[in-house]
């Protein structure tokens, strides 16, 4: 056993077995692999000497990774379960400086230092470590560093050597701003947090390291700046959510209530009422339109509550004025529901009949209204874009001026409403035929008749009934919804020759149907006419082919049997023999039978 002082005049004691590790570094005191040889064979001994070996051996290899890092893990080892005021803390402090003398460019030793200042909760000696490190390795290892840095500021309440720190981090690494901005919010810094997340919802090529999509960032920032409007004095709040309004136009809903709550936080009710005026009057979709009305409808009903609430304003005369004056406004807000919706889906597609029409509905007992909506309503309506039946605006529009009496405003209407490029011949024929089912509520037979007789007068030159090119007035003269009305009319209020001459048009347009034949037929009997009636029996059955012209025979056969009977057996024959000729066997058996 030999005793021995070191330089610091500590005694050490070393043992037999030591000696030939001694000889062997004294023969190589420059050979890395010997000297930890030695150490750890002192290891394993649990020898007292490892320190001072350890320092023997740094002593002549001061540039040796190897021996600094081993020797600072093992001090490090040395200080577990120990205070940390304990002096030996110190002690391993002095140990990583010097060994970053010769270190300083391994982000390991740094790393390990950085850790263990932490611990020791000496702030600025630590932020100094911190900062050396970063002067001292090369900015591609500075990644290693940063997050003991961060993490290290969030320990403690420096929030301004904090701030200052994560702006020179932002630097590097812009793509944890959310980390500061999340930061910034913690230690109540609201201004700065919310200039830092409009940077980045501004930045297109920005990704979020948490996932959040660029509308989730938006959100964010709204909600940010509208509950905390007197906290954030650096941002123009209202031009910012109105820039996401034009953005994000599928999520109106929560960007105008954020807008509003801003204004209400701030004690400007009045200007979030218009807030929420202008959004339930701009917003598209009925999900929208949901969420801010609900908002509004709740901040009505608080802005009421706390006047009833408030004893010093009711008991005044202008307090009471002013609660009858909320009440009131709660009270049309909640009655203009459904027209606000309505509203909305007619912004989705003002082409909408069925919705025009129940905005009609809506105004019911408010004439001026009424008409107001049905002028918007016709003017608004494109017939080539309508969704439902656009003529029935114009008929309801008509028939609403004649439910109150105004028959000249109501034909004004119909007159306009003939003058429609609707997309269907029909379209048009239903508003001649309802205009002329006015004129004979109202007794005026004539001006029906003569309505019917304008709507089936023949077009200046010859088209097509099925040509979609031309318009639907120059096809009108061949619909059959009219000349059916006209046939009705002219059997009821005009003349024989008239209402003849009303048949054979029909007839030769060939757009007569077998019931319009059959129809024919019978007036011409009725008014004893009959070989004029199966002329007409016979023209209609050059017009049709079986199964069509079955009832036509049928009532033709019938009605010749019933007026001659036996008389004329050879024309009879001759009849019978026309309509077996063509007959489908299905429809055969009936005819024989009159045969």
């Amino acid at each position: 056993m030999i005793e021995r002082k070191d330089t610091e005049g500590n005694l050490y004691t070393f043992y037999d077995e030591d000696l030939p590790y001694e000889e062997e570094i004294l023969r190589n005191p420059y050979s890395v692999k010997h000297w930890q040889r030695y150490i750890d064979h002192l290891k394993n001994t649990k020898s007292n000497n490892l320190n001072m070996v350890y320092e023997r051996a740094l002593t002549e290899l001061p540039g040796s990774y190897k021996l600094w890092y081993n020797y600072l893990r093992h001090r490090l080892s040395q200080l577990k379960k120990r205070c940390i005021t304990d002096p030996l803390y110190e002690d391993v402090n002095n140990a990583f400086e010097r060994a970053l003398v010769f270190m300083h460019k391994m982000p390991r030793i740094w790393m390990d230092y950085c850790i263990l200042m932490t611990k020791q909760c000496y702030i600025t000696r630590t932020r100094q470590v911190f900062d050396r490190s970063l002067r001292a390795l090369p900015i591609t290892q500075h990644h290693r560093i940063w997050p003991l840095y961060i993490d290290f500021l969030k320990k403690h309440n420096v929030y301004e050597t904090s701030v200052r720190v994560f702006r020179r981090y932002l630097k590097l690494a812009p793509e944890d701003t959310e980390e500061y901005i999340e930061y910034l919010i913690s230690i109540g810094r609201l201004d700065e947090a919310a200039i830092k997340l409009a940077q980045i919802v501004n930045q297109d090529d920005f990704v979020s390291k948490h996932g959040k999509s660029n509308h989730q960032l938006w959100n964010e920032l709204c909600n940010l700046i509208s509950k905390n409007p007197s906290k954030i004095k650096s941002l123009n709040v209202d031009a910012i959510i109105r820039g996401g309004l034009r953005r994000y136009t599928d999520q109106l809903g929560p960007l105008w209530n954020s807008l509003a709550d801003y204004y209400v936080r701030s004690g400007l009710f009045e200007r979030a009422r218009d807030i929420y005026e202008e959004a339930i009057q701009t917003v598209t979709t009925v999900r929208d339109f949901t969420q801010v009305f609900d908002a509004y409808a709740q901040f009505e009903e608080l802005s009421l509550s706390k006047c009833i609430e408030d004893e010093t304003i009711i008991s005044t005369e202008d307090g009471n004025i002013e609660l009858e004056l909320r009440l009131a406004r709660f009270e049309h807000l909640m009655e203009r529901r459904l027209l606000l919706l309505n509203s909305v889906l007619l912004r989705q597609n003002p082409h909408n009949v069925q919705e025009w029409h129940k905005r009609i509905k809506l105004y019911e007992g408010q004439p001026h209204e009424i008409i107001n909506t049905y002028t918007e309503a016709v003017q608004t309506v494109q017939p080539q874009l309508a969704v439902g039946k656009l003529h029935t605006l114009w008929v309801a529009f008509g028939k609403f001026y004649e439910e109150n009496n105004q028959i000249a405003d109501a034909r004004v209407i119909f007159e306009r409403a003939t003058h429609v490029p609707y997309t269907k011949v029909d379209d048009l024929a239903s508003v001649w035929c309802e205009w002329a089912e006015m004129e004979i509520r109202h007794g005026n037979c004539k001006e029906a008749l003569k309505l019917m007789h304008r709507a089936t007068a023949m077009p200046f030159r010859k088209v097509s009934y099925h040509d979609e090119n031309e318009t639907v007035q120059m096809r009108l003269y061949k619909s059959l919804k009219v000349w059916s009305m006209y046939a009705d009319l002219e059997e009821s209020f005009g003349t024989f020759k008239t209402c003849k001459a009303v048949y054979d048009k029909i007839i030769d347009l060939k757009i007569a149907t077998p019931q319009i034949i059959i129809n024919y037929g019978l007036f011409l009997e009725e008014n004893n006419y009959f070989e004029e009636a199966f002329r007409a029996y016979e023209k209609g059955i050059a017009l049709f082919k079986w199964p069509n012209v079955y009832d036509v025979w049928n009532t033709y056969l019938t009605k010749f049997l019933k007026r001659y009977g036996g008389t004329k057996l050879e024309r009879t024959r001759d009849l019978f023999e026309q309509c077996l000729e063509h007959c489908p066997n299905k429809y055969a058996k009936g005819i024989v039978l009159k045969y």
